[in-house]
């Protein structure tokens, strides 16, 4: 059975930083394509940064392009999300989600798997 678990959201001040952690068990990790997405309050969920099974290509929305770095140890079955630069309007829940096929997209609808989320709050 495919898990998806994330960890290290919180509460920071804007400008600072947070690394989140997604480990995934039940399946080959080296395989899939990865992605991060979140989700605020009363808005539809968005995508925040992709990353292929060739860690060298990634992709990221432009609003946090230049900001977040998504990055992934298959070693550990692990993908990051390192965030740095944090704004009041980056407070969302932010979920991984495996892409279980050749192509990554953007589209929430394309991905099969999803963790439970960690919540990530910025303060002014």
């Amino acid at each position: 059975q495919v898990q998806l678990v994330e960890s290290g959201g919180g509460l920071v001040q804007a400008g600072g930083s947070l690394r989140l952690s997604c480990v995934a068990s039940g399946l080959m990790f080296s395989a899939y394509d990865m992605g991060w997405f979140r989700q605020a309050p009363g808005k539809e969920r968005e995508f925040v940064a992709s990353i292929r099974r060739i860690a060298s290509i990634t992709d990221y929305a432009d609003s946090v392009r230049g900001r977040f770095t998504i990055s992934r140890d298959n070693a550990k079955n692990t993908v990051y999300l390192q965030m740095n630069g944090l704004k009041p309007e980056d407070t969302a829940v932010y979920y991984c989600a495996r892409h279980p096929r050749f192509g990554i997209t953007r589209d929430a609808e394309d991905y099969d798997y999803w963790g439970q989320g960690t919540q990530v709050t910025v303060s002014s």
